[in-house]
Protein backbone atom coordinates (compact mmCIF):
# COMPACT_ATOMS: atom_id res chain seq x y z
CA UNK A 1 0.00 0.00 0.00
CA UNK A 2 2.83 2.30 0.45
CA UNK A 3 3.49 2.82 -3.66
CA UNK A 4 -0.23 3.46 -4.77
CA UNK A 5 1.02 6.89 -6.13
CA UNK A 6 3.10 4.78 -8.98
CA UNK A 7 0.26 2.98 -9.96
CA UNK A 8 -1.89 4.66 -13.25
CA UNK A 9 -5.04 5.59 -13.37
CA UNK A 10 -6.36 2.40 -15.58
CA UNK A 11 -4.66 0.40 -12.64
CA UNK A 12 -6.76 2.92 -9.73
CA UNK A 13 -9.73 2.17 -11.02
CA UNK A 14 -8.78 -2.07 -11.71
CA UNK A 15 -7.45 -1.85 -7.68
CA UNK A 16 -10.71 -0.04 -6.80
CA UNK A 17 -13.20 -2.34 -8.93
CA UNK A 18 -11.28 -5.28 -7.33
CA UNK A 19 -11.20 -3.78 -3.80
CA UNK A 20 -7.80 -4.21 -3.98
CA UNK A 21 -7.84 -1.08 -1.85
CA UNK A 22 -10.72 1.42 -0.91
CA UNK A 23 -11.38 4.53 -2.09
CA UNK A 24 -10.45 6.17 1.50
CA UNK A 25 -7.26 4.16 1.63
CA UNK A 26 -6.46 5.86 -1.32
CA UNK A 27 -6.95 8.89 -0.71
CA UNK A 28 -5.79 8.89 3.02
CA UNK A 29 -2.18 7.92 1.01
CA UNK A 30 -2.94 11.16 -1.07
CA UNK A 31 -2.98 13.16 2.11
CA UNK A 32 -0.08 11.85 3.71
CA UNK A 33 1.70 12.44 0.76
CA UNK A 34 0.92 15.84 0.70
CA UNK A 35 1.34 16.62 4.30
CA UNK A 36 4.82 15.06 4.03
CA UNK A 37 6.24 16.51 0.79
CA UNK A 38 4.05 19.38 -0.16
CA UNK A 39 5.94 22.07 2.56
CA UNK A 40 8.93 21.40 0.15
CA UNK A 41 7.10 22.00 -3.09
CA UNK A 42 4.22 24.56 -2.41
CA UNK A 43 1.93 23.04 -4.82
CA UNK A 44 -1.69 23.24 -3.07
CA UNK A 45 -3.42 26.46 -2.29
CA UNK A 46 -6.07 24.81 -0.21
CA UNK A 47 -6.17 20.95 1.12
CA UNK A 48 -9.51 19.48 1.27
CA UNK A 49 -9.19 16.52 3.83
CA UNK A 50 -11.68 16.35 5.89
CA UNK A 51 -14.16 16.85 2.24
CA UNK A 52 -12.13 14.19 0.37
CA UNK A 53 -12.40 11.53 2.84
CA UNK A 54 -16.05 12.22 2.65
CA UNK A 55 -16.35 11.99 -0.74
CA UNK A 56 -14.06 8.77 -0.90
CA UNK A 57 -16.78 7.41 1.72
CA UNK A 58 -19.46 7.99 -0.70
CA UNK A 59 -17.21 6.99 -3.34
CA UNK A 60 -16.96 3.25 -1.71
CA UNK A 61 -20.04 3.22 -1.86
CA UNK A 62 -21.02 3.34 -4.55
CA UNK A 63 -18.54 1.06 -5.73
CA UNK A 64 -19.80 -1.38 -3.31
CA UNK A 65 -22.96 -1.19 -5.06
CA UNK A 66 -21.46 -1.61 -8.23
CA UNK A 67 -22.86 1.50 -9.52
CA UNK A 68 -19.51 3.18 -10.26
CA UNK A 69 -18.15 4.74 -13.31
CA UNK A 70 -14.09 4.21 -14.27
CA UNK A 71 -13.31 7.26 -12.27
CA UNK A 72 -15.20 6.86 -9.11
CA UNK A 73 -12.83 7.09 -6.08
CA UNK A 74 -10.12 8.60 -7.61
CA UNK A 75 -8.29 11.48 -6.37
CA UNK A 76 -7.64 14.95 -8.59
CA UNK A 77 -6.17 18.17 -7.43
CA UNK A 78 -8.18 21.25 -9.46
CA UNK A 79 -6.38 24.44 -10.68
CA UNK A 80 -7.61 27.39 -7.98
CA UNK A 81 -9.10 28.92 -10.85
CA UNK A 82 -11.81 26.39 -11.19
CA UNK A 83 -14.48 27.84 -8.49
CA UNK A 84 -15.80 25.06 -6.33
CA UNK A 85 -18.39 25.59 -4.03
CA UNK A 86 -17.97 26.30 -0.18
CA UNK A 87 -13.91 25.88 -0.80
CA UNK A 88 -12.01 28.94 -1.39
CA UNK A 89 -11.08 29.80 -5.16
CA UNK A 90 -8.23 32.14 -5.71
CA UNK A 91 -6.73 32.32 -9.00
CA UNK A 92 -3.58 32.93 -7.37
CA UNK A 93 -4.34 36.05 -6.16
CA UNK A 94 -4.44 38.52 -2.69
CA UNK A 95 -7.80 40.03 -4.91
CA UNK A 96 -9.81 36.67 -4.38
CA UNK A 97 -7.87 35.20 -0.87
CA UNK A 98 -11.56 35.61 0.98
CA UNK A 99 -13.44 34.65 -2.17
CA UNK A 100 -15.52 31.25 -1.42
CA UNK A 101 -17.33 30.19 -4.31
CA UNK A 102 -21.31 29.50 -4.08
CA UNK A 103 -21.32 27.22 -7.31
CA UNK A 104 -19.41 24.63 -8.93
CA UNK A 105 -17.51 25.17 -12.35
CA UNK A 106 -18.72 22.64 -15.00
CA UNK A 107 -15.10 20.95 -15.19
CA UNK A 108 -15.76 20.80 -11.15
CA UNK A 109 -19.31 19.41 -11.41
CA UNK A 110 -18.70 16.83 -13.82
CA UNK A 111 -15.42 15.32 -11.69
CA UNK A 112 -17.94 15.36 -8.85
CA UNK A 113 -20.31 13.37 -11.08
CA UNK A 114 -18.30 11.24 -12.11
CA UNK A 115 -16.95 9.90 -8.65
CA UNK A 116 -13.77 11.88 -8.57
CA UNK A 117 -12.29 12.87 -4.98
CA UNK A 118 -11.19 16.47 -4.74
CA UNK A 119 -7.59 16.40 -2.56
CA UNK A 120 -7.23 20.36 -3.10
CA UNK A 121 -7.03 23.53 -4.99
CA UNK A 122 -3.14 23.76 -6.33
CA UNK A 123 -0.94 27.18 -7.06
CA UNK A 124 -1.10 29.04 -10.31
CA UNK A 125 0.37 32.55 -11.40
CA UNK A 126 -1.80 35.27 -10.59
CA UNK A 127 -4.73 35.22 -12.68
CA UNK A 128 -3.40 32.95 -15.09
CA UNK A 129 -1.12 35.76 -16.16
CA UNK A 130 2.59 34.35 -16.08
CA UNK A 131 4.72 31.41 -17.02
CA UNK A 132 6.25 30.64 -13.65
CA UNK A 133 3.86 30.28 -11.09
CA UNK A 134 6.46 32.89 -9.15
CA UNK A 135 3.43 35.64 -9.41
CA UNK A 136 1.05 33.66 -7.14
CA UNK A 137 0.03 35.99 -3.74
CA UNK A 138 0.91 32.32 -2.27
CA UNK A 139 4.34 32.25 -2.70
CA UNK A 140 6.38 30.47 -5.62
CA UNK A 141 5.40 26.70 -6.53
CA UNK A 142 8.78 24.79 -6.55
CA UNK A 143 9.74 22.03 -9.73
CA UNK A 144 10.51 18.42 -8.33
CA UNK A 145 12.82 17.55 -10.62
CA UNK A 146 14.70 20.85 -9.08
CA UNK A 147 13.64 22.93 -6.08
CA UNK A 148 15.76 25.67 -6.89
CA UNK A 149 14.07 25.44 -10.91
CA UNK A 150 10.20 27.11 -11.24
CA UNK A 151 7.26 24.50 -12.38
CA UNK A 152 6.68 26.54 -15.35
CA UNK A 153 3.27 28.44 -15.43
CA UNK A 154 0.81 29.43 -14.83
CA UNK A 155 -0.55 25.53 -14.26
CA UNK A 156 2.37 25.39 -12.22
CA UNK A 157 0.79 23.64 -9.39
CA UNK A 158 -1.23 21.34 -11.13
CA UNK A 159 2.54 19.92 -12.87
CA UNK A 160 4.25 20.09 -9.64
CA UNK A 161 1.60 18.03 -7.67
CA UNK A 162 1.25 15.24 -10.58
CA UNK A 163 5.04 15.49 -10.80
CA UNK A 164 5.63 14.95 -6.98
CA UNK A 165 3.05 12.21 -6.78
CA UNK A 166 0.76 14.36 -4.90
CA UNK A 167 -2.12 14.07 -6.93
CA UNK A 168 -2.84 10.98 -9.68
CA UNK A 169 -3.60 13.66 -12.43
CA UNK A 170 -5.26 17.40 -12.49
CA UNK A 171 -7.25 20.03 -14.40
CA UNK A 172 -4.88 23.12 -15.54
CA UNK A 173 -5.83 26.06 -17.90
CA UNK A 174 -4.14 27.12 -20.82
CA UNK A 175 -4.30 31.02 -22.23
CA UNK A 176 -0.89 30.73 -23.74
CA UNK A 177 0.88 27.73 -23.15
CA UNK A 178 -0.40 27.17 -19.64
CA UNK A 179 -0.71 23.53 -19.86
CA UNK A 180 2.03 22.06 -21.88
CA UNK A 181 4.64 24.51 -20.62
CA UNK A 182 4.95 23.21 -17.09
CA UNK A 183 4.11 19.67 -18.22
CA UNK A 184 7.51 20.39 -20.42
CA UNK A 185 9.26 21.85 -17.51
CA UNK A 186 8.17 18.99 -15.52
CA UNK A 187 7.71 15.96 -17.31
CA UNK A 188 4.39 15.30 -17.81
CA UNK A 189 1.64 14.76 -20.68
CA UNK A 190 -0.83 17.66 -20.83
CA UNK A 191 -3.35 18.33 -23.71
CA UNK A 192 -4.67 21.84 -24.49
CA UNK A 193 -7.97 21.25 -26.61
CA UNK A 194 -10.01 22.93 -29.27
CA UNK A 195 -11.46 26.20 -28.02
CA UNK A 196 -14.87 25.55 -27.45
CA UNK A 197 -14.21 21.82 -26.28
CA UNK A 198 -14.18 22.24 -22.58
CA UNK A 199 -16.28 24.19 -20.76
CA UNK A 200 -15.04 27.69 -19.66
CA UNK A 201 -18.00 27.96 -17.01
CA UNK A 202 -16.74 28.58 -13.70
CA UNK A 203 -12.99 29.05 -14.80
CA UNK A 204 -12.09 32.55 -13.67
CA UNK A 205 -11.29 34.40 -16.63
CA UNK A 206 -7.97 35.92 -17.76
CA UNK A 207 -8.62 35.89 -21.72
CA UNK A 208 -12.28 35.24 -23.05
CA UNK A 209 -11.56 33.99 -26.67
CA UNK A 210 -8.07 32.31 -25.62
CA UNK A 211 -8.54 30.45 -22.62
CA UNK A 212 -9.19 26.53 -22.49
CA UNK A 213 -9.33 23.43 -19.41
CA UNK A 214 -7.60 20.68 -20.15
CA UNK A 215 -6.05 17.73 -18.17
CA UNK A 216 -2.43 16.93 -16.36
CA UNK A 217 -1.29 13.47 -15.95
CA UNK A 218 2.04 11.60 -16.13
CA UNK A 219 0.58 9.79 -19.40
CA UNK A 220 -1.82 10.01 -22.33
CA UNK A 221 -3.78 7.39 -21.31
CA UNK A 222 -3.96 9.26 -18.04
CA UNK A 223 -4.71 12.63 -19.94
CA UNK A 224 -8.12 10.60 -21.81
CA UNK A 225 -9.86 9.52 -18.92
CA UNK A 226 -9.95 12.75 -17.47
CA UNK A 227 -10.62 14.46 -20.86
CA UNK A 228 -13.38 11.88 -20.59
CA UNK A 229 -15.32 13.72 -18.47
CA UNK A 230 -14.06 17.26 -19.27
CA UNK A 231 -15.31 17.49 -22.41
CA UNK A 232 -18.59 18.37 -23.76
CA UNK A 233 -20.96 21.28 -24.78
CA UNK A 234 -22.02 23.12 -21.96
CA UNK A 235 -25.44 25.29 -22.23
CA UNK A 236 -24.07 27.44 -19.61
CA UNK A 237 -20.90 28.68 -22.10
CA UNK A 238 -21.90 30.58 -25.03
CA UNK A 239 -18.38 29.61 -26.65
CA UNK A 240 -19.09 25.72 -25.62
CA UNK A 241 -19.33 24.12 -29.28
CA UNK A 242 -22.26 21.28 -29.57
CA UNK A 243 -20.17 18.07 -31.13
CA UNK A 244 -19.98 14.94 -30.17
CA UNK A 245 -17.54 13.98 -27.83
CA UNK A 246 -14.86 10.71 -28.24
CA UNK A 247 -14.21 7.91 -26.04
CA UNK A 248 -10.81 9.12 -25.57
CA UNK A 249 -9.83 6.62 -23.41
CA UNK A 250 -11.45 3.84 -26.30
CA UNK A 251 -9.48 5.83 -29.20
CA UNK A 252 -6.05 5.49 -28.03
CA UNK A 253 -5.06 3.14 -30.56
CA UNK A 254 -7.03 4.52 -33.45
CA UNK A 255 -4.61 6.90 -34.66
CA UNK A 256 -1.63 4.73 -36.92
CA UNK A 257 1.52 6.50 -36.77
CA UNK A 258 2.21 4.60 -39.52
CA UNK A 259 2.11 7.22 -42.69
CA UNK A 260 0.93 9.64 -40.01
CA UNK A 261 2.65 12.96 -41.93
CA UNK A 262 4.06 15.51 -39.58
CA UNK A 263 4.70 18.72 -40.73
CA UNK A 264 8.55 20.14 -39.26
CA UNK A 265 8.25 24.17 -39.04
CA UNK A 266 11.87 25.27 -40.01
CA UNK A 267 11.04 28.83 -38.66
CA UNK A 268 10.93 26.93 -35.10
CA UNK A 269 14.23 25.04 -35.39
CA UNK A 270 16.04 28.02 -35.92
CA UNK A 271 14.75 30.55 -32.45
CA UNK A 272 17.71 32.08 -31.25
CA UNK A 273 16.93 30.97 -27.73
CA UNK A 274 16.26 27.72 -28.70
CA UNK A 275 18.28 25.32 -26.00
CA UNK A 276 20.42 22.45 -28.10
CA UNK A 277 19.54 20.27 -25.52
CA UNK A 278 15.74 20.56 -26.17
CA UNK A 279 16.70 20.92 -29.69
CA UNK A 280 18.19 17.51 -29.31
CA UNK A 281 15.67 15.72 -27.35
CA UNK A 282 13.13 16.97 -30.03
CA UNK A 283 14.80 15.45 -32.56
CA UNK A 284 15.50 12.29 -31.28
CA UNK A 285 11.92 12.34 -30.64
CA UNK A 286 10.90 12.69 -33.91
CA UNK A 287 13.26 10.43 -35.25
CA UNK A 288 11.60 7.79 -33.23
CA UNK A 289 8.46 8.90 -34.37
CA UNK A 290 9.93 8.07 -38.04
CA UNK A 291 11.43 4.89 -36.84
CA UNK A 292 7.79 3.60 -35.97
CA UNK A 293 6.66 4.77 -39.36
CA UNK A 294 5.50 8.43 -39.43
CA UNK A 295 6.95 10.92 -42.62
CA UNK A 296 8.54 14.14 -41.24
CA UNK A 297 7.81 16.70 -43.70
CA UNK A 298 9.04 20.18 -43.46
CA UNK A 299 6.57 22.65 -43.65
CA UNK A 300 6.79 27.14 -43.58
CA UNK A 301 4.57 28.65 -40.97
CA UNK A 302 5.49 32.70 -41.81
CA UNK A 303 3.52 34.04 -39.50
CA UNK A 304 6.17 32.72 -36.59
CA UNK A 305 7.65 36.49 -35.81
CA UNK A 306 4.02 37.55 -34.90
CA UNK A 307 3.21 35.31 -32.93
CA UNK A 308 4.14 37.29 -29.37
CA UNK A 309 3.08 40.81 -30.58
CA UNK A 310 -0.14 39.84 -31.21
CA UNK A 311 -0.40 37.49 -28.68
CA UNK A 312 0.28 40.43 -26.14
CA UNK A 313 -1.96 42.73 -27.48
CA UNK A 314 -5.23 40.49 -27.46
CA UNK A 315 -4.89 38.74 -24.31
CA UNK A 316 -4.01 41.71 -22.23
CA UNK A 317 -6.99 43.46 -23.94
CA UNK A 318 -9.33 40.92 -22.66
CA UNK A 319 -7.58 40.84 -19.09
CA UNK A 320 -8.39 44.42 -18.97
CA UNK A 321 -12.04 44.42 -19.71
CA UNK A 322 -12.41 40.64 -17.58
CA UNK A 323 -10.54 42.04 -14.38
CA UNK A 324 -12.88 45.27 -14.22
CA UNK A 325 -15.61 43.59 -12.22
CA UNK A 326 -13.02 43.51 -9.48
CA UNK A 327 -13.25 47.01 -7.81
CA UNK A 328 -13.92 46.17 -4.16
CA UNK A 329 -17.54 46.07 -4.19
CA UNK A 330 -19.43 43.18 -4.94
CA UNK A 331 -16.66 40.73 -4.11
CA UNK A 332 -13.31 39.99 -3.40
CA UNK A 333 -10.56 42.03 -1.58
CA UNK A 334 -11.60 46.11 -0.54
CA UNK A 335 -8.73 47.79 1.09
CA UNK A 336 -9.73 49.61 4.30
CA UNK A 337 -11.45 52.81 5.47
CA UNK A 338 -11.79 54.10 2.08
CA UNK A 339 -12.44 57.87 1.61
CA UNK A 340 -14.63 57.82 -1.21
CA UNK A 341 -15.34 55.82 -4.11
CA UNK A 342 -12.78 56.36 -6.22
CA UNK A 343 -9.81 55.87 -3.27
CA UNK A 344 -11.87 52.31 -2.94
CA UNK A 345 -11.43 51.42 -6.47
CA UNK A 346 -7.97 52.81 -6.61
CA UNK A 347 -6.91 51.22 -3.78
CA UNK A 348 -8.48 47.69 -3.86
CA UNK A 349 -6.88 47.39 -7.18
CA UNK A 350 -3.51 48.45 -6.78
CA UNK A 351 -3.46 46.55 -3.37
CA UNK A 352 -5.03 43.84 -4.58
CA UNK A 353 -3.45 42.66 -7.66
CA UNK A 354 0.32 42.08 -8.08
CA UNK A 355 2.88 43.63 -10.67
CA UNK A 356 2.32 40.91 -13.25
CA UNK A 357 -1.36 41.54 -13.24
CA UNK A 358 -0.63 45.14 -13.08
CA UNK A 359 1.60 45.67 -16.06
CA UNK A 360 -0.90 43.84 -18.54
CA UNK A 361 -3.96 45.23 -17.07
CA UNK A 362 -2.54 48.56 -18.34
CA UNK A 363 -0.57 47.42 -21.88
CA UNK A 364 -4.36 45.80 -22.29
CA UNK A 365 -6.21 49.24 -21.49
CA UNK A 366 -3.89 51.53 -23.13
CA UNK A 367 -4.76 48.96 -26.40
CA UNK A 368 -8.44 49.48 -26.19
CA UNK A 369 -8.20 52.88 -25.72
CA UNK A 370 -9.75 55.64 -28.13
CA UNK A 371 -7.11 56.91 -29.76
CA UNK A 372 -5.32 53.29 -30.14
CA UNK A 373 -8.06 50.31 -30.48
CA UNK A 374 -7.72 50.46 -34.54
CA UNK A 375 -3.93 50.77 -34.35
CA UNK A 376 -2.99 48.24 -31.88
CA UNK A 377 -6.14 45.73 -30.83
CA UNK A 378 -8.16 45.80 -34.43
CA UNK A 379 -5.04 45.07 -35.96
CA UNK A 380 -4.08 42.68 -33.76
CA UNK A 381 -7.02 40.39 -34.62
CA UNK A 382 -6.57 40.73 -38.14
CA UNK A 383 -3.12 39.18 -37.77
CA UNK A 384 -4.33 36.71 -35.65
CA UNK A 385 -6.77 35.82 -38.86
CA UNK A 386 -3.53 35.39 -41.05
CA UNK A 387 -1.75 32.92 -38.21
CA UNK A 388 -4.73 30.99 -38.50
CA UNK A 389 -5.00 30.71 -42.20
CA UNK A 390 -1.24 29.86 -42.43
CA UNK A 391 -1.96 26.83 -40.09
CA UNK A 392 -4.91 25.87 -41.67
CA UNK A 393 -2.41 25.66 -44.77
CA UNK A 394 -0.43 23.77 -43.15
CA UNK A 395 -2.36 21.02 -42.44
CA UNK A 396 -3.09 20.96 -45.81
CA UNK A 397 -0.39 19.02 -46.63
CA UNK A 398 0.33 17.22 -43.13
CA UNK A 399 -1.70 15.54 -40.36
CA UNK A 400 -0.17 17.21 -37.30
CA UNK A 401 2.86 19.87 -36.54
CA UNK A 402 5.67 19.07 -34.48
CA UNK A 403 7.66 21.66 -32.33
CA UNK A 404 9.33 22.02 -28.73
CA UNK A 405 6.93 22.79 -26.15
CA UNK A 406 9.25 25.31 -24.79
CA UNK A 407 13.05 26.30 -25.75
CA UNK A 408 14.46 25.62 -22.80
CA UNK A 409 13.89 23.60 -19.83
CA UNK A 410 13.07 24.94 -16.40
CA UNK A 411 14.26 28.29 -15.76
CA UNK A 412 16.07 29.02 -11.73
CA UNK A 413 13.24 30.93 -9.23
CA UNK A 414 13.99 34.10 -9.11
CA UNK A 415 15.99 34.46 -12.60
CA UNK A 416 16.05 38.01 -13.45
CA UNK A 417 14.20 37.40 -16.66
CA UNK A 418 12.70 41.08 -18.11
CA UNK A 419 9.06 40.75 -18.96
CA UNK A 420 9.61 40.56 -22.65
CA UNK A 421 12.26 37.47 -21.99
CA UNK A 422 9.74 35.55 -20.12
CA UNK A 423 7.19 36.76 -22.81
CA UNK A 424 9.38 35.15 -25.78
CA UNK A 425 9.81 31.93 -23.60
CA UNK A 426 6.70 31.41 -24.89
CA UNK A 427 7.17 31.60 -28.88
CA UNK A 428 6.25 27.91 -29.53
CA UNK A 429 2.63 27.53 -27.33
CA UNK A 430 0.41 31.07 -28.18
CA UNK A 431 -0.05 30.31 -31.69
CA UNK A 432 -1.72 27.33 -31.04
CA UNK A 433 -4.60 29.74 -28.71
CA UNK A 434 -4.57 32.85 -31.26
CA UNK A 435 -5.76 29.72 -34.03
CA UNK A 436 -8.03 28.08 -31.52
CA UNK A 437 -6.32 24.54 -32.14
CA UNK A 438 -5.28 21.99 -30.06
CA UNK A 439 -2.18 20.46 -28.86
CA UNK A 440 -0.21 17.94 -26.71
CA UNK A 441 2.97 18.00 -24.28
CA UNK A 442 4.61 14.65 -24.31
CA UNK A 443 7.71 14.05 -22.13
CA UNK A 444 11.01 13.13 -24.21
CA UNK A 445 13.61 13.10 -22.22
CA UNK A 446 15.95 15.38 -19.90
CA UNK A 447 18.91 17.82 -20.79
CA UNK A 448 22.23 17.85 -19.11
CA UNK A 449 21.08 19.41 -16.00
CA UNK A 450 19.14 16.30 -15.60
CA UNK A 451 15.61 18.19 -16.12
CA UNK A 452 12.50 17.48 -18.36
CA UNK A 453 12.02 18.33 -22.22
CA UNK A 454 8.76 18.19 -23.77
CA UNK A 455 7.76 17.50 -27.91
CA UNK A 456 4.41 19.38 -28.68
CA UNK A 457 2.07 18.17 -31.42
CA UNK A 458 -0.29 20.52 -32.34
CA UNK A 459 -3.55 19.20 -34.01
CA UNK A 460 -5.78 20.65 -36.76
CA UNK A 461 -9.62 21.34 -34.83
CA UNK A 462 -11.25 18.60 -33.77
CA UNK A 463 -8.34 15.93 -33.38
CA UNK A 464 -7.45 15.38 -29.33
CA UNK A 465 -8.43 11.50 -29.80
CA UNK A 466 -5.52 11.65 -32.38
CA UNK A 467 -3.10 13.66 -30.57
CA UNK A 468 -3.78 11.62 -27.86
CA UNK A 469 -3.81 8.10 -29.59
CA UNK A 470 -0.01 9.15 -31.25
CA UNK A 471 1.44 10.21 -27.88
CA UNK A 472 0.47 7.28 -26.19
CA UNK A 473 1.78 5.13 -29.37
CA UNK A 474 4.83 6.94 -28.52
CA UNK A 475 5.16 6.16 -24.47
CA UNK A 476 4.22 2.69 -25.53
CA UNK A 477 7.20 2.47 -26.89
CA UNK A 478 8.80 4.54 -24.90
CA UNK A 479 10.01 5.51 -21.00
CA UNK A 480 10.67 8.77 -20.54
CA UNK A 481 7.04 9.87 -19.30
CA UNK A 482 7.61 6.44 -16.13
CA UNK A 483 10.51 8.87 -15.20
CA UNK A 484 10.37 10.30 -11.78
CA UNK A 485 11.81 13.45 -10.12
CA UNK A 486 13.92 12.09 -6.63
CA UNK A 487 11.06 13.68 -4.58
CA UNK A 488 8.47 11.80 -5.99
CA UNK A 489 10.07 8.47 -5.33
CA UNK A 490 9.77 9.20 -1.24
CA UNK A 491 7.13 7.62 0.87
CA UNK A 492 4.54 8.96 3.05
Amino acid sequence: MTDLHRLSIRELSEGLSQTQFSSRELTQHYLDRIAKIDGQIQSYVTVTAEQALAQADAADAVLKAGHATALTGIPLAHKDIFCTQGIKTTAGSKMLDNFISPYDATVVAKAKAAGLVTLGKVNMDEFAMGSTSESSYFGATKNPWALDRVPGGSSGGSAAAVAADLAPFATGTDTGGSIRQPASFCGLTGLKPTYGRVSRYGMIAYASSLDQGGPMARSAEDCAYLMNIMAGHDDKDSTSVEKDVDDYVVNLNATSVKGLRIGIPKQYFNVAGLDADVKARVEESLKKLEDMGAILVEIDLTMTESYVPTYYLIAPAEASSNLSRYDGVRYGYRCENPVDLMDLYKRSRSEGFGAEVQRRILIGTYALSAGYYDAYYVKAQKVRRLIQQDFLKAFEQVDVIAAPSAPTTAYKIGADLTPVEMYLGDIYTLAVNLAGLPAINAPVGLDSQNLPVGLQLIGNYWSESQLLSIVHQYQQDTQFHTQRAAIAEETA
